[in-house]
């Protein structure tokens, strides 16, 4: 008898520093190391419009979206304020230049069209989402088991906890088969 368990990661890797991103997430934190390594000092702006004025005229980017963190209990980011003004606000930026676009959108467009800074905005707001789970823990893994409480297969980095349950009965339906 084989049994699944469903596990957060308590390792995961950092979707920022591990993984190929199309958007470049700036931020700035007194206490947290978030976001991609830049050289932007925050300092040399006279707030967060200026500082979108500097990437769209220096970094050339094209789709910029705030980032905003939640720093209660635990830390939370999002593309959209929180609401609450005492534990959030607006940390920095995720944006994506002309190059990105024009190299990586569906179909490679030779110009920038309104399809393809939708498809640039929709990947930005998936790499956040993807982000806020590795800053809140909703990694997951499964683990198949045998009767021992010995493990017969796992597998971590599942970004949502559906993906990890679905992937670990496939595995765990392909395993009895085998010893059917």
């Amino acid at each position: 008898m084989l049994m699944l368990k469903i596990e957060p990661d308590t390792n995961p890797l950092n979707p920022r520093t591990d993984f190929d991103n199309c958007g470049k997430m700036v931020c700035f934190h007194g206490r947290y190391n978030l976001g991609d390594e830049h050289y932007i000092d925050f300092r040399d702006f006279d707030g967060w419009e200026d500082m979108r004025v500097h990437l769209i005229k220096d970094r050339d980017a094209v789709v910029i979206l705030p980032l905003y963190l939640f720093d209660h209990s635990g830390i939370t980011m999002a593309t959209s304020p929180f609401g609450c003004r005492w534990d959030s606000g607006q940390v920095g930026f995720i944006y994506m230049d002309r190059e990105t676009i024009l190299k990586e959108a569906p179909g490679h467009p030779k110009i920038l069209t309104p399809k393809a800074k939708a498809w640039a905005t929709h990947s930005l707001q998936s790499e956040v989402r993807v982000y806020d789970q590795y800053l809140t823990g909703e990694v997951y893994g499964y683990v198949v088991e045998n009767e021992a409480g010995e493990t017969v297969e796992s597998c971590w980095g599942f970004y949502d906890e559906a993906d990890s349950r679905n992937e670990g009965q496939s595995v765990l339906a392909s395993l009895q088969r085998q010893d059917a």
